[in-house]
């Protein structure tokens, strides 16, 4: 036996699932030099909707942020979501900007890439793995846990071995819909370590009730590392309490070596975040309840409030019921695709136009005849042809990988950049993946720079002084 490590989520998921991400560079600075004085394996910090979010709402330079954090924190690892071949964005890119992007991320100080495909698609990986191997990166590789018959043991013993083959680092059980049992963590962490030799980490959330006693339960099947999240931000739709954890493994074989009164430090300006969050309405208190829900439909904490916003939109509010419902048979029409970015919304938003239009499949999403054509790579379950037929029509089916279809774009990207609005190289990869929403962002940076007022300034006469 040896001493479980903790990976801290407080700078990403554990925002990410409470206030949708809007936790602020500025909120995070007070607390950075006490987190880095933990001890903790990893601080995840950065990826997942983080990036979306600094462009999109917050006004922030995602590559800036990552640099700032680096700088408080030089003796943690500091640990990235990458949803593979999809980067940070919604569909899948190029080659050369996978590579690209990763390599950036290593360069602005990220040590470990947890790398995960929505569909468990191993072939969706490999560029994303190849490159952090190239950049000396710790790679890990992740599962994208769900429950259904298909997915067994063997299923994630399968993928696992895979996984390892391709050289990751290790493996994490990401649990991101909290369907995790105790008894069936200890059962597949067991598993695991039987026919895998890396780490094994689980990341899970707390939205049934269950992640807290699904960690002890994997802790005694050997697993290596536990995802937790600083008390003010955990519990509901976030994760276990780190120092819960912390003190439940310690004097036991497992001790987590970590000291309560220096995450107490962390906690004490997180209380003062909690406060703030819940005061302009950023923090739902219901968001920490547990929700049982999550075990019956399958569907993460974010998903549904996604589903609730789409429904409200329509007028629609009271459908809620039946499209929870309709949510498990698009899944299954679909080749039962786990339900985590960007699957969780496509499905979702299948179900919720069956339900309002209330006709099943009268019109289809764009991104649902994608993912049933096959360009987010081979569904767990192979897809009936008749249902591909009427969903896509004639439409060729995709069976290769998704990106050996998409020529090297990083140069178009690059062109399309206006020059003006370019302050480092890192800025095409944020146009890459959120276009406008990017040079929107570009522009308000520049605007500030020069002292300009965004909302009547005329770009078109601007022009970027020559250095």
């Amino acid at each position: 036996m040896a001493k479980v490590k903790i990976t801290e989520t407080v700078l990403r998921d554990a925002h990410q699932s409470l206030i949708a991400t809007r936790m602020t560079t500025e909120d995070m600075l007070p607390m950075l030099a006490d987190l880095d004085k933990v001890g903790f394996y990893s601080v995840e910090a950065w990826g997942g909707a983080t990036y979306d979010a600094c462009l999109r709402y917050l006004d922030e330079d995602p590559w800036e942020r990552l640099r700032t954090i680096r700088k408080h924190m030089p003796k943690t690892k500091l640990q990235m979501l990458f949803r593979g071949q999809n980067m940070l964005g919604y569909r899948h890119y190029a080659d050369d900007v996978v590579d690209y992007f990763v390599k950036k991320s290593v360069d602005n100080g990220i040590d470990i890439l947890r790398i995960f495909d929505a569909l468990n698609d191993p072939r969706n990986l490999e560029t994303a793995v190849r490159s952090a191997k190239a950049c000396d990166a710790h790679v890990q590789g992740a599962i994208s846990y769900t429950t259904g018959e298909v997915f067994t043991l063997e299923y994630y013993v399968r993928y696992a071995k895979q996984l390892e083959s391709m050289g990751v680092d290790s493996i994490c059980i990401k649990d991101m819909a909290s369907l995790l049992t105790p008894y069936t963590a200890f059962d597949l962490v067991r598993a695991l370590k039987a026919n895998i030799k890396v780490p094994i980490q689980l990341h899970s959330h707390f939205t049934s009730g269950l992640a807290a006693m699904a960690e002890l339960k994997a802790v005694e099947a050997g697993v290596d590392i536990l995802d937790t999240a600083i008390s003010p931000l955990a519990l509901g739709t976030s994760h276990p309490a780190t120092e819960a954890i912390v003190a439940t493994l310690k004097e036991t074989p497992y001790d987590t070596e970590l000291d309560l009164e220096k995450l107490n430090k962390v906690r004490e300006h997180v209380v003062v975040l909690r406060e703030k969050y819940i005061k302009n309405g950023l923090l739902d208190p219901s968001l920490l309840m547990v929700d049982p829900k999550a075990l019956m439909y399958q569907i993460p904490g974010g998903m549904l409030s996604n589903l609730l916003s789409q429904l409200k939109q329509a007028g629609k509010a009271g459908l809620l019921k039946e499209v929870l419902e309709e949510v498990p048979r698009v899944r299954k029409d679909s080749g039962m695709p786990p339900l985590v970015t960007p699957t969780s919304q496509i499905v979702g938003s299948q179900a919720a136009l069956n339900v309002i239009l209330g006709e099943r499949y009268k019109s289809v999403t764009k991104e649902f005849r994608s993912m049933v054509r096959g360009e987010y790579g081979q569904t767990p379950v192979a897809i009936d042809d008749d249902f591909k037929k009427k969903i896509v029509g004639d439409d060729k089916i995709i069976t290769c990988r998704p990106a050996d279809l998409i020529p090297d774009e990083i140069d178009r990207f690059r062109r399309e950049l206006p020059l003006n609005l370019v302050e480092q190289e890192e800025d095409v990869l944020s146009y890459a993946q959120f276009g406008d929403t990017a040079v929107k962002f570009f522009e308000r940076r520049r605007d500030r720079k020069y002292g300009i007022d965004s909302e009547h300034a005329d770009h078109e006469k601007l022009v970027h002084p020559v250095a």
